[in-house]
């Protein structure tokens, strides 16, 4: 990755679940197509890390990563079958450490003021805040830009089309994920078109 941080490489950040692993190649290059570069795949079913090596192999303009990291092992894993980033839902000593360790960009996740400190106090700045509307949203992520100005953020969960320009404006967020561009019938029907034209649209935002 030219940069090392997550924040920059795009608006949004597809949040990708690969039920099928011959869906994750096509699906990465109308992702990229449309302007979304960044591809996260979440380790959420059996098909994900045989995903990542695939779109890694087969789609050079993607920068893909995983998501729903939560262990030291998921860390080796994802690293073994190419991510180029790693973001987590939530963090801890171990797993930090791990990240850490791991030689690729991360987004450790935080809900709380107090996670948030925790990891400025270990030297990690950038974060994914999640669950993004259930824990506060826009208000609070534009409540600790005061405090604490020097952490930056990637609200996920819950993040639409619509909410997404009200959290892109705020100055501590660098970028949103979301899967509104990825609607399960488009995937089901394999409409490559369909999720291109709404990943220009996502890509649209920034």
């Amino acid at each position: 990755m030219t940069d090392s941080s997550v924040l920059d490489l795009a608006p949004v950040v597809p949040v990708v679940v690969v039920e099928d692993v011959a869906d994750a190649v096509p699906l990465a290059r109308a992702l990229v197509a449309g302007g979304l570069r960044a591809i996260e795949v979440t380790l959420r079913t059996p098909a994900a890390l045989d995903a990542i090596r695939a779109v890694a192999d087969e789609v050079p303009d993607a920068v893909v990563g995983a998501g729903t990291v939560i262990s030291p092992q998921n860390v080796a894993d994802s690293v073994a079958a190419g991510a180029r980033f790693l973001v987590s839902p939530g963090w801890t000593d171990t797993l930090l450490d791990a990240m850490k360790k791991s030689g690729v960009p991360f987004l450790p996740g935080v809900s709380t003021t107090s996670e948030v400190v925790a990891l400025l106090e270990r030297g990690v700045s950038e974060m994914k805040f999640f669950p993004a509307e259930a824990a506060g949203g826009v208000p609070y992520l534009k409540s600790l830009a005061g405090p604490l100005p020097q952490a930056r953020f990637c609200p996920t969960g819950g993040v639409s089309l619509g909410s997404a320009p009200s959290y892109l404006a705020l100055k501590n967020v660098g970028c949103v994920g979301g899967s509104w561009m990825l609607p399960a019938d488009a995937v089901a029907a394999k409409d490559w078109a369909r999720i291109e034209t709404l990943a220009r649209e996502a890509a649209g935002l920034g």
